[in-house]
């Protein structure tokens, strides 16, 4: 039946794994462990390394890290592990066995936290071969470091890297290039489950692999990388942030059209867009580091700020220039007095010298005060309370007609610029550094 292993077979096997034990530490030109001792001779030892990514997410803008959980496997040649006792071309081992092999001394050198899998027994492989070949799997969830240009936000593209690395110390030697060299699976180095997704990213197919070798100042160690291609996707931000700042925009043109007579209203809307406001551009940032460059959403968020804004300084102007008529009869009135204590003064002057003289009464149309008035210099003089009233009304509502266009037309214009700049330019310049 199905998973049926012959007796015979069994006691062979076992009989194999109780004499393996006792060859495992052959001299050879291999790295070789006495006590505390190692020695190292003859060519470094190739490493071919190669990872199966089960899952990639929990992509954190604020740390600039990410996490993701893979198969790491390394392959390299041990000839002391070369056998011919056993028939079978693999022999799978216990992981407990790890312990009396030697390893590579690998990590990741932006690794920020990690962990193994114990549950429900160690995931790790270990497979050694008829020629010496061994392979050594294990399942990790790692949290490597991957800094981040947010310039762009929320329509940047980020390049994440893993790189795995020779340790520089090891049991008081390190091993340099001189004995250890790391190096790339020639097919499937990086391979990704078929039904991998993320939340926020795209995962691009092609991977950048490539070599970090790093030189300290107590040698040269062999570094392997691998870059990672992420690509945002702005579904969430446009409907958490771009679309409701937007709505906001155009509520706050409602204004234009509510009579010029209802403060309370026109009032309550502008300080209520101006609230809400600072507080979607508040949010906007709560996710994010406290980076010292402009992002995209950044200027969104002002140009939203500052045309609410706009909005309810339009209604203070529309309500000062309304009211400049009472201005202009308090100037009027104040000005007729002026000219009849003038006249008072002169009528007495004269009639104490005896002298018989013209009045010289001063019309308002001649009053300095009114030509130095850049409000009142279009008026004709002579005009009643109401038709003057009724012009100063009208330059109001002027002002409410012309922000009816000016203010949607001057946010479509920022709309085009900046889609443009953004989603078109920027992103091609992005497309071809990568």
């Amino acid at each position: 039946s199905v998973g049926w292993i012959s007796p015979v077979r069994t006691a062979t096997r076992r009989s194999f794994l109780h004499s393996f034990s006792s060859f495992v530490f052959r001299e050879s030109a291999f790295p070789v462990m006495f006590g505390d001792v190692l020695l190292l001779s003859g060519p470094p030892v190739n490493v071919t390394c190669n990872i199966f990514i089960n899952s990639f997410g929990s992509i954190t803008e604020t740390t600039m890290d990410y996490r993701l959980n893979v198969f790491l496997r390394q392959q390299w040649n041990d000839p002391r592990l070369a056998y011919k006792e056993y028939p079978d071309d693999s022999l799978d081992l216990d992981p407990s066995m790890l312990d009396s092999i030697w390893k590579p001394d690998l990590f990741f050198a932006n690794e920020k936290g990690a962990n193994f899998h114990e549950v429900t027994t160690d995931n790790k492989l270990l497979r050694i071969f008829q020629n010496g070949n061994v392979l050594y799997s294990i399942r990790l969830t790692l949290t490597l470091s991957c800094p981040m240009d947010l310039k762009n936000f929320p329509m940047d593209s980020q390049t994440c890297i893993m790189q795995l690395e020779s340790c520089e110390f090891i049991l008081h030697v390190g091993y340099t290039m001189n004995d250890l060299i790391f190096e790339w699976l020639d097919v499937g180095a990086v391979q990704v489950a078929d039904d991998l997704t993320l939340p926020q990213f795209v995962l691009k197919e092609e991977k950048g692999l490539g070599y970090c070798t790093k030189n300290y100042n107590t040698g040269k160690f062999t570094c392997i990388e691998v870059q990672f291609y992420l690509e945002r996707q702005m579904g969430y931000y446009l409907i958490q942030m771009y679309i409701p700042s937007l709505l906001t925009v155009i509520l706050s043109w409602v204004s234009f059209w509510i009579n010029m007579d209802a403060a309370p209203a026109r009032v309550g809307l502008g300080i209520t867009t101006v609230l809400t406001m600072t507080t979607q551009s508040s949010g906007s940032r709560a996710s994010l580091p406290k980076v010292s460059y402009v992002k995209a959403i950044d200027i969104w968020m002002a140009v939203c700020l500052l045309f609410v804004f706009a909005a309810l300084l339009e209604y203070a102007a529309v309500n000062f220039v309304s009211r400049q008529h009472k201005e202009f009869f308090r100037l009027r009135k104040k000005l007729k007095e002026q000219q009849r204590q003038q006249q008072q003064r002169a009528e007495e002057e004269l009639a104490q010298q005896g002298f018989l003289l013209q009045s010289i009464g001063l019309s308002l149309s001649s009053a300095p005060e009114m030509d130095a008035t850049p409000v009142f210099a279009d008026l004709p003089p002579g005009l009643g309370f109401y038709e003057i009233r009724r012009r100063f009304v009208e330059r109001a509502k002027r002002i409410d007609t012309i922000s009816r266009a000016v203010f949607p037309m001057s946010f479509l214009m920022f709309n085009v610029l900046y889609w443009l700049t953004y989603k078109v330019l920027r992103h091609e310049d992005l497309q071809f550094t990568l």
